[in-house]
């Protein structure tokens, strides 16, 4: 059995949360799912099946049911149709549900509780909207990773961050005052300006356009039951 006791694991973003309509809008750390199931603002999701490792979720109008035509086994990599029953639980359920081998688990005065991997928050239909983390990947994929002074296409290790605005003359680290330059042409111009190392921009750094959370491939990369929710919620 794994069971874990440490504080620690109720404070790491481990829960994937869908809205109503089984579409990824958040993470949350088990402590803050926890809150949600108890005040009935989410239910975690259990799943029972060949070979399967935990909990997930499907679309409300399948549960509960069961997947035996193949669409889980797509996620699971598995050749052979594994039969994959879901269904919701309610708090009070959730906290009598025995732990198994592959859970991971809470000590409480109520004793051992199940940690979810998935919930679907019950009452929220939206899907919010937010741009990449400003960060030098982030520059570089929204500057497909071209040198913004001489168009060149470049390898990863050819570019580097560029303040068009240099910080030694008050640049602030923002959207419009980065891009993705060739590493020789952003040792040339230093601490200058562009016109002063005889540069141009090729187009104007603007920030990129917010997109619904669900296009962020943050929700794809977690525990199977993350991808399996993700892909029957598409």
């Amino acid at each position: 059995m794994v069971v874990c006791i440490f504080m620690n694991i109720l404070t790491k973003a481990t829960v994937l949360v869908l809205n109503r309509n089984w579409q990824a809008i958040n993470v949350r750390t088990p402590q803050e799912a926890f809150c949600m199931m108890a005040t009935n603002v989410a239910t975690g999701r259990e799943i029972e099946g060949e070979d399967h490792p935990s909990s997930v979720a499907v679309p409300p109008r399948l549960e509960p049911c069961s997947l035996a035509d193949g669409s889980a086994d797509q996620v699971m990599g598995v050749r052979e149709p594994r039969r994959v029953d879901i269904r919701p639980v309610t708090w009070e359920e959730w906290i009598i549900l025995p732990i198994r081998e592959q859970d991971e688990a809470v000590h409480t005065v109520r004793g051992q509780i199940r940690v979810p991997t998935v919930i679907v928050a019950v009452n929220y239909a939206k899907v919010p909207k937010k741009r990449p983390k400003l960060c030098a990947k982030a520059i570089r994929e929204r500057d497909g990773n071209r040198c913004q002074y001489t168009g060149k296409a470049l390898k990863p290790d050819e570019g580097s961050l560029d303040h068009v605005l240099p910080r030694s003359r008050g640049g602030q680290d923002a959207w419009e005052n980065l891009v993705w330059s060739r590493k020789d042409v952003n040792a040339r111009k230093g601490n200058g300006l562009p016109h002063e190392a005889g540069l141009k921009l090729l187009s104007t750094p603007r920030a990129p356009k917010e997109l619904p959370v669900t296009a962020h491939n943050e929700f794809r990369s977690g525990s199977t039951d993350w991808r399996l929710a993700t892909a029957l919620a598409r």
